[in-house]
């Protein structure tokens, strides 16, 4: 045990955790040899620490300004999309995004994956990816999920350009040529490639939870986007509910919670309605 005060807070100082450190100087204000002592003991064995030292508090407002320091770096999240950037500024080689026959995209990814491997360009072409998204399609009232191409027709690759590399994916079956300069392609921004590839990233609490990250092995969650095919002006029929069987009028539609604002004549006045989609049914 050091054999002055000075001493003493030196301990201390290198005793803390260096996250706690701020909040210790906050919460402390020791200006004698037994407080700093008690401190001391906690810091270095909180169990055998002297409860009976004059220590006014100081160091159980060390000992919880240490713990709290470290349940808030826990407790902090990232935020997925800025892992994923970050992420994808380590990855190597540059995003190319190329041209194939509409509804042939995942056949192309699966081909130009065989092909590096067959032809040796693992360390050229590292990663292909045709981002998805779940939708919900309502025709006629009724709800269906269905997964879709986020890009129709288009395919991102990964890679390090060269003439071979060029060539390998270039000349798979199903690619009809990269986008801009056929030859020598420009490749995304990385904000633009970030854009496009940011339907990978996997988040808690989404809807749905598949395809993979930009590594190829996490599960991914991408988002649930309502297509619906009833307009404003149109007129439905009501299904289901205290209207079923009238006539109404669609005056408002919030794909984002499934629901209609349906105006409804009710003794030659119109009454504005909200009702599901799955309520209605058009004529």
């Amino acid at each position: 045990m050091p054999a002055d005060l000075d001493a003493l807070l030196e301990a201390i100082d290198e005793a803390a955790d260096p996250e706690a450190d701020a909040v210790v100087d906050d919460a402390l204000n020791i200006d004698s040899f037994d407080e700093a002592a008690a401190v001391l003991d906690v810091l270095e064995d909180p169990e055998a620490a002297d409860a009976d030292k004059p220590i006014d508090g100081a160091a159980e407002a060390v000992e919880s300004a240490t713990d709290g320091a470290g349940d808030e770096g826990e407790a902090t999240e990232v935020d997925p999309y800025d892992a994923f950037r970050a992420e994808l500024r380590t990855l190597p080689g540059k995003w190319y995004v190329i041209h194939s026959y509409a509804g042939f995209e995942k056949r192309v990814k699966s081909n130009i994956e065989s092909r590096k491997t067959s032809m040796g360009m693992e360390d050229f072409v590292f990663q292909v990816e045709v981002p998805m998204e779940d939708v919900v399609e309502i025709k006629n009232g009724q709800r269906k999920l269905v997964t879709r191409v986020r890009i129709p027709g288009y395919v991102l690759v990964r890679m390090f350009l060269n003439e071979d590399s060029w060539s390998v994916v270039r000349h798979t079956p199903g690619v009809t040529g990269f986008v801009g300069n056929s030859h020598n392609p420009t490749p995304l921004r990385f904000e633009e490639a970030f854009n496009m590839l940011k339907s990978l990233v996997e988040v808690q609490d989404a809807p749905a939870a598949k395809s993979s990250s930009a590594k190829g092995g996490k599960a991914a969650a991408r988002t649930v986007q309502a297509e619906v095919d009833f307009e404003i002006g149109e007129t439905i029929t009501i299904k289901e509910g205290s209207f079923a069987g009238l006539p109404g009028s669609i005056s408002e539609i919030k794909p984002e919670s499934g629901k209609l604002t349906v105006l409804v004549s009710l003794f030659e006045r119109e009454t504005p309605v909200e009702l599901s989609f799955d309520q209605v049914t058009k004529l």
